[in-house]
């Protein structure tokens, strides 16, 4: 989840600069030309600068084209592809083996693995989720961020915490976890068909997504019969408990809209039985499942 040392070493050669390149067009910072200059700046005054860069993101193509510093050709892609650059808030949310998950909380939401700089990131597990002020870049096929986390003063309860979680759910089911900027939404955005999956995944989802489930299956009459088979599973852990618990130990049953409407030894038997009681046109609707 850490940038190795090598990495993190190339970055902050290749982010210092630009930021020095950038100064001299904005004068800034007054009589800063080096990296070492730079370093003996304030925090203030570097986030002032690098706040310029993204308030004018042409800097970076002007800085790859002119090459002041005679940086290679792989450096200057490197640099180039910051112009890819993701401003905003985000919630430093999980530590992955291989990222820590930084959640977007704008619809829709969305859920970056970012490689640490710092090897002291590790410190702020105990205190996540946090709210933070950051710009992801993207560096050598992966995503890290700037050196700058402004955290916010905020703390989060258990109800907020259970948002954060469902934002990252969905973030998921739609676009997976991002590890590579640039992002394109219409590239991977899921099909309506797993969307609908996703909204009917759970009792929360499927009363936070009500709205959203209706318009889909107006939308698309053909997703109804995924609709009942989804609703269909969920019935059918519910009928299974308590079958077990009135001590039925085996057999075929048939739910529609939640109700259990035919049951039989083997599944033939109950196929059977729905062929009297339904219209064909129902019968796609009914949900089969087996008690074993």
């Amino acid at each position: 989840m850490r940038l190795s040392k090598k990495e993190a070493e190339l970055f902050y050669k290749l982010y210092e600069l630009l930021l020095i390149y950038a100064n001299k067009k904005f004068n800034v910072i007054k009589n800063v030309n080096s990296r070492e200059e730079l370093e003996n700046c304030t925090v203030e005054e570097v986030y002032e600068l690098r706040n310029k860069v993204y308030e004018h993101p042409e800097i970076i193509d002007s800085f790859v084209r002119e090459n002041p510093s005679n940086l290679s050709p792989d450096e200057l892609k490197i640099v180039s592809e910051w112009k890819h650059f993701v401003k905003g808030d985000f919630i430093i949310f999980r530590y992955l083996k291989n990222y820590i998950i930084f959640l977007d909380l704008k619809e829709p939401p969305k859920a970056y693995g970012v490689s640490a700089l710092d090897p002291n990131f590790e410190e702020l597990r105990p205190f996540l989720p946090i709210m933070v002020e950051a710009v992801l870049l993207p560096f050598k096929n992966k995503i890290t961020y700037d050196t700058f986390l402004i955290p916010y003063s905020i703390t989060f309860g258990g109800g907020i915490r259970k948002t954060f979680n469902n934002a990252y759910q969905e973030a998921k089911s739609r676009f997976g976890i991002i590890t590579s900027l640039p992002f394109s939404p219409e590239r991977v955005e899921q099909s309506d068909a797993e969307r609908l999956k996703f909204y009917l995944r759970s009792k929360e989802n499927r009363e936070m997504y009500q709205e959203e489930i209706e318009n889909l299956i107006n939308k698309k009459p053909e997703l109804l019969m995924l609709y009942h088979q989804e609703m269909g599973k969920v019935h059918a852990r519910t009928y299974g408990r308590r079958l077990r618990e009135m001590g039925v130990k085996s057999g075929w049953f048939a739910i529609l809209e939640g109700t259990l409407i035919a049951s039989g030894t083997t599944k033939d038997e109950v196929e059977r039985t729905l062929q009297c009681l339904l219209p064909p046109e129902k019968r796609k609707f009914v949900y089969l499942f087996r008690l074993k």
